[in-house]
């Protein structure tokens, strides 16, 4: 069995959720109380064994080359000034991986993005992190580990899924499939649906933003048409592979933080801020005063 080395980050999205910050930061970049969503995502694939990393980038999202580089000047200014706690965290981001960057050029959807990472990717198996979602479980292990070790065991391609509310299903891809035996929380696919009614869902799985795939899935991809406002769907090159060969789903117990959506950043911040150990005293206690204002 390949390792998997390779994770392929897509962060070419506008970001219209969060105007007007998102104007001039890319939303990858906004912190999570000191540190951007996408070192987090970029932590996650290395925690999982990936080396080489690609985030597609589009026009205006300089800022995430720039901090995956070097700062030689404010090193030097730490440095002098002894601060070594800060000149570490600085340094940490380019030491994470060695990570690449290609442009998206027109915004055509996931799956399109996804397929600019066909050479990147080669004939390995790779896992794909949306830039913009942080994905924890609820025991402390890396979601993409997960999926590298279902993978393992399984040899196809693996979605993270979690349930969601029945009034939410619409706005996911839903799967479809049988558990696994022997395998907790594991299911063997059936189809994928893209957002569908309720009424329509086969269950109240939703992708959730991290997978494993093979690398057959550009070949779906190059034939994917696009579909509504232009743009290619993965969901759709996913279900043809499912098809063909095996691929599974991965149901994780944990929390997902959409930090692309404004109350989706504010719980990030609150909710990983009380898992930070120089600052969880301090923000239960405000949490438990303003609590009592309500």
């Amino acid at each position: 069995m390949k390792p998997i080395r390779k994770a392929v980050i897509p962060a070419a999205g506008f970001g219209t959720r969060l105007l007007p910050a998102t104007k001039t930061v890319p939303k990858e970049m906004l912190p999570i109380i000191d540190t951007p969503v996408i070192q987090l995502v970029v932590e996650e694939a290395v925690e999982a064994g990936c080396e080489e990393i690609l985030i597609i980038v589009s026009r205006g999202k300089s800022a995430l080359e720039d901090y995956f580089d070097r700062a030689f000047e404010l090193e030097a200014v730490l440095q002098n000034k002894g601060k070594t706690d800060f000149l570490e965290a600085i340094r940490r981001p380019a030491q994470l991986a060695k990570i690449t960057f290609i442009r998206q050029q027109e915004m055509r959807g996931l799956g399109d993005a996804v397929l600019l990472a066909r050479e990147f990717v080669g004939d390995e198996p790779f896992l794909l992190l949306l830039g913009d979602t942080i994905v924890r479980s609820d025991d402390g292990q890396s979601v993409a580990r997960l999926l590298v070790d279902t993978y393992a065991a399984n040899q196809g391609a693996v979605i993270a899924v979690e349930p969601v509310a029945r009034e939410f299903i619409s706005r996911y891809g839903i799967v479809d499939g049988a558990p696994v035996p022997g395998q907790t929380d594991v299911f063997r696919l059936n189809t994928l649906i893209e957002k569908p009614e309720p009424e329509e869902a086969p269950s109240n799985l939703a992708v959730c933003s991290r997978y494993l795939l093979t690398p057959d899935v550009f070949d779906y991809l190059a034939e994917t048409k696009p579909g509504k406002n232009g743009e290619i769907q993965i969901t759709d090159a996913l279900r043809q592979s499912a098809l063909a060969r095996p691929m599974f789903a991965r149901q994780i117990h944990g929390h997902r933080y959409d930090a692309g959506s404004k109350l989706g950043y504010v719980k990030a911040n609150v909710l990983l801020g009380l898992q930070r150990p120089d600052m969880r005293e301090q923000l239960a206690s405000f949490i438990k005063e303003l609590a009592q204002t309500l």
